[in-house]
């Protein structure tokens, strides 16, 4: 780097340049391969075949050289560059100039009017662009930028014309609405026309993604002849380059009757009706990861993908008129197609594309696109935030700001909390805020996404008992400082109007912090995938959809722990492999991010625990010791070490697409003897392997019999109770005595049943007074009897009274009967309430109205607080926590549990009109908020619109009781 620009450009053009090339090249090929002191490298050398050169490799190779020779090269070379002859022939046509990306200062966007309202009532993709085309033609929709600075814009109504004669070309060659339409292009202008040009002729687009270089396209196309044939591809759409292999594909694909390019299909001057299609019909075949050899095409409708949009969007506080999106994600993959495009597309919201190529050649172009276009939005895979930390110069980023970053969204990988925390270390001198980084959960089944946490939260991550969690499948936290802990990062809360839960080996909805399979239910779900009944069965367990990940749920967040099929069971230990192969991948010497962990299987069935890792080592001694290291740190992270690490050469680890490690892909790979090294086993190994297995198997019987125990004798004890109770009830002449033997029968139930009882705060004995609980379980009342002393007041729905056994046990105990549906008889209850508030009684009513399995807190009804504020009467928060997870709604199998009643501070009514009852609604719903360890679910139900509704000539109103 001591060489002047002068001095780089002479050399570029005269003959030390081809030498100093190869010095680049053969210096950072020894680093990337220690003890490669004689490899050779010519200028000939292939970069990936003889030299290894990774894509990370290759990004720094490119750095490097633009740095010595002072010049820009094309991003395209990143990946077309096959020998150092061709950067060579590159570096000849660059032109000299300042090797970092332009920064400068933040672009004004272009004036791009208010956006009023959103197509709320649109019922397709189609209808959605011609909305937006039908109110703001000109309104810029995408920027398609460059990296440099630079950006072609496109409205809407120019998307909109030029896919209608991409669609007019598509019905020119006679597709019939429904039929599937391969698309295999770079992230660009014409992918976008294309898509939209196969949805307005009524036909479905299939996305595959294209290949990273020319060469490959043979290669490329013979591997995804698999998803065409499934997906039953009439036509697809590509790069000119593979339009010579058509032949190839027909003979391949038998469905397939062309194959063409956006230009090819083009009609110009001539724009195609849209094809008329409704919200249920096929809209996309999103065709997941790594799914080659047996595909797995995703079936989502135009009504799933507008209902995930909506809910992401949602949870996100989309907003048309501030926010500004930046995305690197190829439109092939559902990341940066659906959460990014479309969703920027329905909320018209102006999104700056970048191609992939950009950022992976120069990380810095994302960081800059945000700063150029004060961008408030955008995500990437956790990888993204890695190659930012650690690859980018200071030199690059000089007067780089992010402080418009309002919510940057972490997800399509594993989340590592390290990873997030060392992003804002490196990049609050930026002004980026930790509190704009989400990890967010989401697979192609549901859309895009299914979980996110609300914005501006940060980082909220979970440090648990790693042999709790591998032995027991408990979730149980341990300090800071705790030497065997696993942290995992919060993931956020269900989408609005979707729901997830946890099921334990026994198929029930598993308790709080307690993994098992994470099932998910919503608008947003697949109906299957295309064309294949088996893995469609298996995908859904009734009305729920299978993730394939294992998981648990605490205060209403997912905490992804794994993948099912990934898991490796050692010794009844569950081993997660993406923890190892973080570890693992850490140490000198081993390729970091190319590192699989799976289970094998033995001669006798049982599985060998196996880990590989790549690495460019060749001395014996030093591959020995790298050996040793790996295993000491798999038993310091699993518990139990290997029984076999393989040091395998780079590229042996297979991977999606996307980048995700293919563990059975490998795994198959090493069982054919494909990774260069002979396995070695011991049949002591095997058979210690087949008796933790048989062990392990015990274990697992034995908790189901335990649950299913533990349920029969906790309905049981209910049912010894509750007859005599009842029965007691109907003839003892007094109230008093009844709700002493209610009281006594509860802390029985409670106490048989193993669910300790922890109450925290005042007794809350004052009569006159309103308590108000939230409502997890049908076990709340059970435990607020137990809890609280004194005669309670249940206020209690009108249906109830006239049940048998129900109603008339609740009235000898005093129950107060309100209506819940007809508003004048609700005007009445009210003053109802407030009479018997007036003359002392101690009401206590659950606010939400109703229930849900889903952890959260609803908005509360005002009736029961215009009860109190008529009355005078000061109202108490008492918290319950604990019975959802014993007991969730719509599930009759019972769990071992803690429970807990906090009682809070009275808090007195100011005046007694609407107001009053409104202060005195959001102060118990804030406290309850506040100890109930669950998400606020207000989003989703009427508190804010209640509040939006009230004006100041509204105070005399009298709500319906709650």
């Amino acid at each position: 780097m001591a060489d002047g620009p002068s001095q780089a450009a002479d050399e570029t053009a005269g003959d030390r340049g081809p030498t100093r090339l190869l010095e680049l090249v053969r210096g950072l090929a020894r680093e990337l391969r220690p003890g490669g002191d004689d490899l050779r490298v010519a200028m000939d050398s292939h970069l990936d075949r003889d030299l290894g050169f990774d894509s990370l490799g290759r990004t720094e190779l490119m750095l490097r050289v633009e740095r010595a020779f002072s010049v820009k090269l094309s991003e395209t070379l990143l990946v077309a560059a096959e020998t150092p002859a061709d950067i060579w022939r590159a570096l000849q046509r660059a032109t000299p100039g300042a090797v970092r990306a332009p920064g400068g200062g933040a672009e004004a966007a272009p004036a791009l009017g208010t956006v009023a309202a959103l197509p709320t009532g649109a019922q397709t993709l189609t209808e959605v662009l011609q909305w937006h085309v039908a109110h703001h033609p000109a309104r810029a929709h995408v920027w398609l930028a460059d990296g440099r600075g630079d950006a072609e814009i496109l409205d809407y109504a120019a998307l909109d014309g030029r896919a209608r004669a991409v669609a007019e070309g598509i019905l020119e060659a006679g597709l019939r609405p429904g039929a599937r339409v391969a698309l295999m292009l770079p992230t660009g202008a014409d992918f976008l026309h294309a898509f939209y040009g196969i949805l307005h002729a009524g036909c479905i687009p299939v996305p595959i993604y294209p290949p990273a270089r020319p060469s490959q396209l043979e290669d490329h196309l013979r591997r995804q002849a698999a998803i065409l044939a499934d997906a039953g591809a009439e036509l697809m759409v590509t790069v000119p380059e593979a339009r010579k292999l058509a032949l190839f594909l027909r003979a391949k694909v038998a469905s397939l009757g062309g194959v063409e390019t956006v230009a090819g299909l083009s009609r110009a001057g001539i724009g195609a009706a849209t094809i008329g299609r409704r919200g249920d019909d096929i809209a996309l075949l999103q065709y997941t990861s790594g799914s080659t050899g047996e595909p797995k095409g995703v079936a989502l409708s135009h009504a799933n993908l507008l209902a995930n949009i909506r809910a992401m969007g949602q949870a996100m506080e989309a907003d048309s008129n501030r926010d500004v999106f930046v995305s690197w994600l190829p439109l092939y993959h559902d990341m940066g197609l659906i959460g990014a495009w479309l969703g920027c597309l329905y909320f018209a919201v102006p999104v700056s594309i970048l191609s992939p190529l950009s950022f992976l050649a120069r990380p810095e172009s994302w960081l800059w696109e945000i700063h150029r276009r004060r961008a408030t939005l955008s995500g990437a895979p956790n990888f993204a935030f890695d190659l930012c930390t650690h690859r980018i110069d200071e030199r690059d980023i000089e007067g780089l700001d992010l402080s418009s970053a309002r919510m940057v969204v972490n997800g399509a990988e594993p989340v590592r909390p390290e990873t997030i925390r060392a992003f804002c270390r490196r990049f609050a001198r930026y002004g980026f805020d930790a509190r704009a980084l989400a990890p967010v959960y989401g697979l192609a089944e549901s859309g895009v996404g299914l979980a996110f946490p609300p914005p501006g939260r940060g980082l909220v991550t979970d440090r648990i008992d790693r042999a709790a969690l591998a032995e027991r499948s408990q979730a149980v936290p341990v300090a800071a400082d705790h030497e065997d802990a696993s942290e995992f990062a919060a993931c956020g809360l269900p989408l609005p109007g979707h729901q997830f839960r946890v099921v334990d080996e026994t198929g029930r909805e598993a308790a709080e912090r307690r993994q098992g399979r994470l099932q998910f239910a919503g608008p947003s779900s697949t109906r299957g995938y295309h064309g294949n009944r088996r893995q469609t069965a298996e995908l859904f367990d009734g009305d729920w959809l299978e993730t394939g990940d294992l998981a648990y749920i605490a205060a209403g967040d997912v905490y992804l722990t794994g993948r099912i099929k990934d898991v490796v069971i050692r010794a009844g230990r569950n081993i997660h492999p993406h923890e190892v192969e973080g570890a693992v991948g850490e140490l000198d010497g081993v390729r970091r991010g190319c590192v699989a962990v799976f289970a094998a299987p033995a001669p006798d069935r049982s599985e060998r625990f196996v880990v590989v890792a790549e690495t460019r080592e060749d001395d014996a001694a030093r591959r020995a010791r790298m050996t040793q290291a790996i295993q000491a740190v798999v038993l310091d992270v699993a518990g139990v070490a290997p029984d076999e690490v393989v040091l395998a050469p780079p590229r042996a680890v297979l991977k999606t697409s996307s980048g995700k490690i293919r563990r059975a892909a490998t795994a198959e790979r090493y069982l054919r003897g494909g990774l260069d090294e002979a396995g070695r086993h011991l049949w002591w190994q095997i058979a210690r392997l087949g008796l933790a297995g048989a062990g392990a198997g015990v274990r697992g019987a034995g908790r189901t019999l335990s649950q299913f125990a533990f349920a029969g004798w906790w309905w049981g004890t209910l049912v010894l109770l509750a007859g005599p109770v009842w029965g007691l009830a109907m003839v003892l002449p007094r109230q008093g005595w009844r709700w002493s033997l209610l009281r006594l029968a509860c802390r029985a139930m409670l106490a048989l049943t193993g669910a300790r009882l922890v109450v925290e705060g005042g007794p809350a004995r004052r009569r006159g007074v309103l308590l108000v609980a939230n409502h997890c379980s049908y076990l709340d009342s059970l435990v607020l009897v137990a809890a609280l002393p004194g005669k309670i007041d249940f206020v209690a729905k009108a249906e109830l009274e006239s049940q048998f056994f129900a109603g008339t046990f609740l009235r000898r105990i005093g129950t107060l009967f309100v209506e819940r549906f007809e508003a004048a008889h609700g005007v009445e209850d009210v003053a109802t309430a407030a009479e018997a508030a007036r003359r002392g009684r101690r009401l206590l009513v659950y606010p939400e109205g109703t229930l849900t399995r889903r952890p959260g807190l609803l908005a509360f009804k005002l009736g029961a607080f215009a009860a109190a504020a008529a009355a005078g009467a000061a109202v108490v928060p008492v918290t319950v926590k604990g019975t959802r997870s014993i007991l969730r709604g719509g599930q009759w199998f019972p769990r071992r549990g803690e429970v807990g009643v906090a009682v809070g501070e009275e808090i007195p009514p100011e005046g007694r009109g609407f107001d009053a009852a409104v202060a005195l609604r959001d102060g118990a719903r804030a406290a309850i908020l506040a100890r109930c360890g669950e998400p606020d679910l207000v989003g989703e139900d009427s508190l804010l619109r209640d509040r939006r509704r009230k004006t100041p000539g509204r105070s005399t109103r009298r709500p319906a009781a709650g």
